[in-house]
């Protein structure tokens, strides 16, 4: 069982690992103006989705995994009319994602089949859900963003 625990928890933190680079690659050209444009009238901008991305994983993962304390404001990850330079949202994201990788790092066999609860996830009934349906939410942002930052260097 436990070379099995490691399997997962080995694959798991590399795809996060992915996710986080993927995103820098489509991210790391913008400017900082780039950065919080919406291309489109209606949307999100580039920036927005990564605060987006680091508040959710810090709620589902952080706050009720690995118990960190984070509270989050939802809304505002959208809606922040005076959202922190690029740096430090990138900044951000990166500590969420370390940190993601670590509370993975630190499950047992046991603890992937221990119950799990959190606002607006009905659907993760397991700490092994919670980590995939996250993973899989990030990487649905990460394929916007390449979309918004191809649309940003075309205009």
């Amino acid at each position: 069982m436990a070379e099995l625990n490691e399997t997962v928890a080995t694959a798991l933190a590399a795809y996060y690992e992915y996710v986080a680079a993927q995103l820098h690659e489509w991210v790391d050209p913008l400017s900082n103006e780039q950065f919080w444009r919406k291309p489109y009238p209606y949307g999100n901008s580039v920036g927005h989705l990564v605060l987006h991305m680091t508040g959710n994983l810090n709620y589902y993962i952080g706050a009720r995994v690995a118990e960190t304390g984070y509270i989050r404001d939802r809304d505002r990850e959208f809606t922040d009319k005076q959202p922190p330079p690029k740096e430090a949202a990138l900044q951000a994201f990166d500590r969420t994602i370390a940190m993601v990788v670590d509370t993975i790092r630190k499950q047992t066999a046991n603890d992937w089949g221990k119950a799990y609860t959190a606002e607006r996830e009905p659907e993760a009934t397991d700490r092994i859900q919670i980590f995939v349906r996250c993973a899989g939410h990030a990487y649905h942002h990460v394929g916007q963003i390449v979309y918004l930052s191809r649309e940003l260097a075309r205009t």
